[in-house]
């Protein structure tokens, strides 16, 4: 009879080590969905950062654009010609700049959701392997009993 209990103590013990797989499998899911909100909210403050940067910016041109009229009536030359052109000129710079402020922005926002989802699928992964790592541990103490009352 001792080997039949030593095939019931295996059973137990798979079933305990099936709960284990599970549990551990259900913290790295857990850890790994934390991860995907971590980086779905870095691409949350992306976009708000971007948009300071854009406020900035736009601040920061209109008092250039006011700085360069001002340079530019102060210099006794109409606000045509050159001086018009100038003007013309910075706009189209800032109309750039902010177009790459964006660009930039939206890379980066981009690179965060691929890292949430990444992260997702690590999760599931970790859950699925924890899965079939239980069965096999269900498996082993059905064995286990089938030899010891089969």
């Amino acid at each position: 009879m001792g080997w039949q209990a030593a095939l019931v103590a295996t059973a137990v013990t798979s079933t305990i080590a099936a709960k284990q797989a599970s549990a551990a499998g259900k913290y790295n899911q857990a850890v790994q969905n934390r991860n995907a909100q971590v980086a779905q909210q870095e691409a949350e403050r992306l976009e708000q950062q971007k948009e300071f940067d854009i406020a900035r910016f736009d601040q920061q041109f209109t008092q250039l654009q006011g700085e360069t009229k001002t340079a530019i009536l102060t210099s006794g030359v109409e606000l045509s010609g050159s001086g018009l052109n100038i003007m013309k000129y910075n706009a189209q710079q800032a109309e750039i700049e902010k177009d790459i402020l964006d660009y930039n922005s939206k890379v980066a926002q981009a690179q965060k959701m691929e890292e949430a989802n990444f992260a997702r699928m690590k999760g599931q992964v970790a859950r699925n392997e924890a899965k079939a790592a239980e069965i096999g541990y269900y498996g082993q103490a059905g064995t286990s009993l089938l030899k010891a009352f089969g």
